[in-house]
Formats: structure tokens, C-alpha cells, sequence
């Protein structure tokens, strides 16, 4: 089950909170929890908060386990752009824009997590595949053995 919690307007430009948001982009909650308090940036808080609001609504409106959760989606889109003027020289202005962000933020449980599956699957290939060029490597070694003692 998904879990929606968004922030809307916050003052910061998208561009500097996607830099925080990166770095929690999947993982486990607690995990993204964690790691947010020890960013160094200011938008770690506000993400932090946004974080901490959607886990409490997954585990009271959902009834959902904290510890199942994980960060699904998380995205830092423009918002609406507050633009102020600046004066410069010759009696000319200059614009100041000032950028707000809308974070949306989607939380599941891992019973739904569909990366894991795939996960599974391509490990399984990998490893029928190594085991297949091992069986070669083995077959390769024991014919050169073989030529090297007849000559």
C-alpha cells in the first residue's frame, strides 16, 4: 500500500532540496530517517519533517509497520516564483527570483515493493551465468593440461 505526503511552497529552490532528496531516494524509512538528521544542509529539515509526517499517517491511518516502509518516490518539483526587483545602475532594476518547491513524497510497505523481485531474478542470472563460465573455464584448463603434457 502507498502512502501520499506532500509540501507544498516551501521556500527553497528545488534545485538545492534535490540534493537531499537524492540521497534518500529508496531506501528503508528508518534508514532515510536516520540519514536526514545528519545531512548538512537546510533542506534536510523540512524534508526530514515531511518524512516523519507520511510514516505517522502510514502507521495510524494505514495501520502500516514502520519498520516495512520505504521510500518509494520522492520528487522536488518548481513551484509558483516570487520575483522581486533590485536596484542597479542608471536607474535600471534587476529581477530577483525567488523559487519556492512542492516535495511529494510516496511511502510502501515491502510486501508491495516490486524492485525486489526483479532483484531476485537478475541475481539468480548472474550467478547461473558465472557458474556456467566456470564449468567453461574448468573444461578450457583441463584441455590446454592435457596438450601441455603431450608435447
Amino acid at each position: 500500500m502507498d502512502v501520499k505526503a506532500s509540501l507544498k511552497s516551501l521556500r527553497m529552490a528545488p534545485r538545492k532540496v534535490r540534493l537531499v532528496i537524492d540521497t534518500v531516494r529508496g531506501l528503508p524509512a528508518l534508514q532515510a530517517e536516520i540519514n536526514l538528521k545528519f545531512v548538512p544542509k537546510a533542506a534536510s529539515r523540512p524534508v526530514l519533517k515531511l518524512l516523519q509526517s507520511a510514516m505517522a499517517n502510514a502507521e495510524h491511518n494505514f495501520k502500516l509497520d514502520r519498520e516495512n516502509l520505504f521510500v518509494k518516490t520522492i520528487m522536488a518539483d518548481g513551484g509558483a516564483t516570487l520575483k522581486r526587483t533590485r536596484a542597479r545602475a542608471h536607474g535600471s532594476a534587476a529581477l530577483i527570483r525567488k523559487r519556492t518547491t512542492h516535495i511529494t513524497l510516496i511511502l510502501s510497505d515491502e510486501k508491495s515493493m516490486p524492485g525486489k523481485k526483479k532483484a531476485k531474478k537478475v541475481a539468480a542470472i548472474i550467478k547461473a551465468e558465472a557458474a556456467e563460465k566456470t564449468k567453461k573455464d574448468t573444461k578450457t584448463s583441463s584441455k590446454k593440461a592435457a596438450t601441455s603434457t603431450n608435447v
